[in-house]
């Protein structure tokens, strides 16, 4: 089973760098052999803007993609321009094509919203997706505990290996009401996806507007990182990749963690962008 690892964005990780600026994609890239890029939840990018990326990256980088915010059914999403979901499914599609072209689309990320219960409506969504995006590989992510209790959990394995649906393992603050616990499993035999959000579980209640980085304001211990390495090495059946996220940033901890995650299951990414040289302090 080959391992990657990476993170969410590429700009913040100023550690990558050893300065407090902006990390470019290319810098990033040097590191890293995927990303995960949410600027599509927001607002989908100019097609040129994402061929501009491919121009900063080596052709074995790859990129994990999220879904909008529209299509993931996130209560105050807006659909532009008075369009119908299906249509923004279809520009989405466009959008990433470049991506697809260049085998460089890791997959596509739906997080769903608490919101988001398991119910038949919802479940009869999931195969419209599969419908609407059926030769694009997904990920999807759950944060509402209905999808893990006892007698849900077996048929939502079974219904992601049926729709080649990856379903995300996710590691946050665990025995919560407002958390879902961490179930790694092999629902698609080409990608398994780990996101680490971090255990802040004071600050993942956090209800102010800095509520985000409150959330991912942790740092993953080298005892805790032996402990994933473990259970990612007992996984059965192995896909062909399992990919390691790492989304815990508002404290600068995703990229040591990740490096250190690195260290600890002796990982060598092959095809990264060339390292630039590192500029010598002479005086």
């Amino acid at each position: 089973m080959k391992v990657t690892v990476g993170l969410t964005t590429w700009s913040e990780h100023h550690a990558l760098i050893h300065a407090q600026r902006p990390v470019t994609l290319n810098e990033y890239a040097q590191h890293f052999p995927v990303v995960e890029v949410d600027t599509f939840f927001y607002a989908l990018p100019q097609v040129t803007t994402v061929q501009k990326w491919l121009g900063e990256v080596s052709p074995d980088f790859q990129f994990i993609v999220k879904a909008h915010q529209t299509m993931t059914k996130h209560p105050q999403a807006q659909l532009p321009n008075g369009q119908s979901l299906a249509e923004m499914f279809k520009l989405f599609t466009r959008t990433v094509a470049p991506l697809v072209a260049t085998d460089q689309l890791k997959t596509v990320l739906f997080q769903f919203p608490p919101t988001f219960t398991a119910t038949p409506i919802n479940i009869e969504y999931l195969m419209q997706i599969r419908k609407w995006l059926s030769t694009l590989p997904i990920a999807i992510e759950f944060r509402h505990q209905s999808w893990y209790r006892q007698g849900v959990l077996a048929s939502l394995i079974g219904y992601c290996q049926e729709l080649k649906f990856t379903l995300v393992a996710v590691d946050e603050p665990h025995q919560l009401p407002t958390s879902v616990p961490f179930e790694l499993v092999t629902t698609n035999p080409q990608l398994g996806l780990i996101r680490l959000h971090g255990r802040n579980t004071q600050g993942w209640n956090h209800q102010g507007s800095d509520w985000r980085k409150k959330r991912t304001l942790y740092s993953y211990s080298k005892e805790e990182l032996a402990g994933l390495k473990t259970v990612i090495e007992q996984l059965s059946p192995q896909p062909q990749e399992l990919c390691v996220i790492f989304n815990n940033n508002s404290g600068g901890d995703a990229a040591p963690n990740a490096q250190e995650l690195t260290r600890q299951m002796n990982l060598h990414f092959s095809g990264l962008v060339p390292r630039a040289p590192e500029q010598l302090d002479l005086f």
